[in-house]
C-alpha cells in the first residue's frame, strides 16, 4: 500500500483503541486522589518526552524529522515547567521532587531503540502523541470536575495544542517517508508494542493511584 493509505490503516487502528477509553476500563475507581501524585506522574511523562526527542536527534537522518524533534525537546520541556510551577504552587512548599528517581519508564527505554524513523515516528509522535492527548482531554474532565480550572487551563491552553502539533508531525512525516512495505511492518509492529506498553503503565499508575483519568503518556 502506499504511504497514505499506510497512515490511514494506523490511524483506525489506533483510533479503535482510543475509542475504548473511559470510565469503563475500571469501574471500580475513585474520583478522591491526591491531585500531586497524578502532577507528579505528569512530570515525569514530560521529562521523558522532551528526552526522548532530543536522544533521537544526533541519529535521525532527515532533516525535516530533526527539526520536528527540536522544536518538541522545546515543547516538552516548557510543559514540565509549567506544571512544576503549578505542583509547588499546589503543595504550598518546594518539596523535593525528582522525576528520575527510580529510573526511565519501559515505554522510554522501547522507544530509545528503535533505530528507523518511520518507527520511532509511528511509535511516538503518532501513536503516543495519539494517546497523550486522549488521557490529558480525560484529565482535564476531571480536573474541571474538581474544580482545578487553573491547571485545566495549563492542559487546555498549552499543552494540549503542542500534542496536537507532535502528532501531526507525525503524521505528515510518515506520509513521507514510510514508503516501502518493510518500514510499513515495523512501525506497525512499533505501534502495538507502544500500546501494549502503554496500557501496562496506565494500569500499575491507575492501581496506585485510584483513578483512571491518568494525565499523559
Amino acid at each position: 500500500m502506499n504511504s497514505k493509505e499506510f497512515v490511514e490503516e494506523l490511524e483506525r487502528s489506533n483510533q479503535e483503541i482510543l475509542a475504548r477509553m473511559g470510565p469503563e476500563d475500571d469501574p471500580h475507581t475513585s474520583c478522591k486522589v491526591d491531585l500531586l501524585a497524578l502532577l507528579r506522574i505528569a512530570l515525569k511523562n514530560e521529562l521523558e518526552a522532551s528526552e526522548l526527542a532530543a536522544r533521537w536527534m544526533p541519529s535521525t537522518l532527515e532533516l525535516d524529522v530533526e527539526l520536528g524533534l527540536a522544536r518538541q525537546v522545546g515543547d516538552e520541556a516548557k510543559h514540565y515547567r509549567l506544571l512544576e510551577a503549578r505542583y509547588f504552587e499546589l503543595a504550598g512548599k518546594r518539596e523535593e521532587f525528582d522525576p528520575r528517581a527510580g529510573g526511565y519508564s519501559a515505554l522510554f527505554e522501547y522507544l530509545t531503540c528503535l533505530p528507523t524513523s518511520v518507527e520511532r515516528l509511528a511509535a511516538g509522535q503518532f501513536t503516543r502523541e495519539a494517546l497523550a492527548q486522549r488521557r490529558n482531554e480525560m484529565f482535564i474532565e476531571y480536573l474541571i470536575q474538581i474544580g482545578d480550572t487553573v491547571t485545566a487551563g495549563i492542559y487546555q491552553e498549552i499543552i494540549q495544542p503542542d500534542e496536537a502539533f507532535h502528532h501531526e508531525l507525525g503524521r505528515s512525516m510518515l506520509l513521507k517517508y514510510a514508503t516501502t512495505p518493510e518500514l510499513q511492518e515495523a512501525a506497525r509492529e512499533a505501534c502495538r508494542k507502544t500500546l501494549q506498553i502503554a496500557d501496562k503503565l496506565r494500569a500499575g499508575a491507575i492501581a496506585k493511584t485510584g483513578i483512571y483519568q491518568i494525565p499523559g503518556c
